[in-house]
């Protein structure tokens, strides 16, 4: 198979060509190989070294074979070292099982390629890791990033390299690398992924499992592959009438759609391209028969910000005393990154009260953000708060900062999808603007708590009505 050839089918059309024998998958993963090596010399989106052949899977999933890859962080398949995109980590943890999302992953039939990068412990909007020795670049433009933390995923998969990859979403980490690569990202409702057996509720419940796509038909029939609860996981959601993969088939009802292009904190600048993006998209939902308002959840910015922060930092400090506690060392500048160090070293200064106040803080944004949706099916926003960002723009080395100083860093790019990982409700970014240079930008459409449907059927609608397949960025396999 040449590498165009299968650098221009998506996931959903590999795997049939697998099925039916018109291609073998060992094809198929040779033409990924040869396609992750022509771009990543100039993406930096691998961490270390391509594997010299897929991880095992199961021949009969749903994918038979199809490339794919897995993030460095959370995720981890027996036996592969993993980093967390940090020094703190050495050569990596090589851990002696698979995690239960791994498990479902090679059940579906996925031949897992590579790691790919995250920033230090997925604490930015960005990849540009120290750890790996560069920055991971978008594929768009090679001097700006390709967001975070799901860079590496999202830049490999925009290029063409893969069709899809493994990604998660603690505060937009699915959905701003989505919009900055022109991407499909969907982040599920809360409990629809199993973190286990590691991971019972990561981030105080803002992590999220999932990936990200290039199509809506992989992101439903991946979804199929994997969502549902796990024997001891805190979250158990009832099965589904149907399969994602037909819902999206049926359209989308008329739905109420409520817009907004200011952050739940006014005082975030949004770039004039991103809010004419959110004017243009209502406009056209309009016009395909949905009822379209602006409006917005009243979100107090202070209180939520103070617990999101805090719910942060006690994960990173967590992690960083655990990890040090293991290794018998103090942890440093030669093993974290001066924004990292800084954020591990306020999280280990909370106390049980801060971790409580942090979750009511969460209980009145979950409160207020299903209050408003009670009156609308979706809500409408910018995903990011302009196309994307410079290559150094979020330097996470950066030893000037104290964790607020990060926060705000970090959240001045990302407003509009923090809030979300709190609430627990699904969001997708579509790509379906441009910006005046040709970069995607993407909107963000949120759905009610377990409602993934609605949103894909949606997404589904959209990508006919606005389609994105033909957009190639200046960095593609061929």
């Amino acid at each position: 198979m040449e590498i165009a050839d299968y650098a221009s089918r998506d996931a959903t059309e590999l795997a049939e060509l697998i099925a039916t024998g018109e291609v073998s998958a060992s094809d198929v993963q040779a033409a990924a190989a040869a396609a992750i090596d022509q771009v990543e010399p100039q993406l930096g989106a691998v961490a270390g070294e391509r594997f010299a052949q897929p991880l095992d899977y199961d021949v009969s999933g749903p994918f038979r074979g199809v490339p794919f890859a897995i993030k460095d962080l959370i995720t981890h398949a027996a036996g592969v070292p993993q980093r967390n995109g940090s020094r703190l980590f050495g050569p990596g943890i090589e851990h002696p099982h698979d995690n239960a999302l791994m498990t479902r992953f090679r059940r579906a039939g996925l031949a897992t390629m590579a790691v790919t990068t995250s920033p230090e412990l997925g604490f930015n909007a960005t990849t540009e890791a120290l750890a790996y020795g560069r920055p991971t670049r978008n594929p768009w433009d090679p001097t700006r990033s390709p967001g975070g933390s799901s860079g590496g995923s999202a830049a490999l998969v925009a290029a063409g390299a893969l069709p899809f990859a493994h990604a998660n979403d603690g505060g937009g980490s699915i959905r701003i690398p989505s919009a900055a690569c022109g991407l499909v990202g969907l982040k599920p409702s809360r409990g629809r992924i199993s973190a286990g057996p590691d991971y019972g509720d990561p981030l105080l419940g803002l992590g999220i499992e999932f990936a990200v796509t290039r199509t809506v038909r992989d992101c439903a029939a991946l979804f199929d592959a994997v969502h549902g609860s796990e024997p001891g996981d805190k979250y158990l959601f009832p099965a589904e009438g149907a399969s994602f993969s037909e819902l999206i088939t049926r359209g989308s009802r008329p739905l109420r759609i409520a817009f907004s292009a200011v952050p739940y904190d006014a005082s975030r600048t949004v770039d004039p391209e991103c809010v004419r993006a959110v004017t243009d998209t209502a406009a056209r939902l309009a016009e395909m028969g949905h009822h379209v308002e602006e409006a917005a959840p009243r979100i107090d910015a202070a209180a939520f910000d103070k617990a999101n922060l805090d719910a942060w930092c006690s994960f990173l400090g967590d992690i960083v005393s655990t990890t040090a506690e293991v290794g018998g060392f103090t942890p440093g500048r030669e093993h974290l990154e001066a924004t990292t160090l800084v954020c591990a070293e306020y999280g280990a200064t909370l106390s049980a009260r801060d971790i409580f106040a942090a979750e009511h803080e969460f209980n009145v944004a979950r409160r207020e953000v299903a209050r408003f949706l009670t009156g609308y099916d979706v809500f409408l926003t910018p995903t990011t708060a302009q196309p994307n960002l410079p290559l150094g723009q979020l330097n996470s080395d950066d030893d000037s900062l104290d964790a607020q100083g990060w926060y705000n860093r970090i959240f001045e790019y990302g407003p509009f999808t923090g809030l979300f990982n709190a609430t627990g409700n699904p969001g997708i970014s579509l790509p379906l603007a441009e910006s005046t240079e040709g970069w995607p930008i993407g909107l963000q459409f949120v759905g009610r708590y377990g409602d993934e449907a609605t949103l894909l059927a949606l997404a589904a609608d959209l990508e006919q009505a606005l389609p994105w397949a033909a957009r190639r960025p200046g960095i593609y396999a061929h």
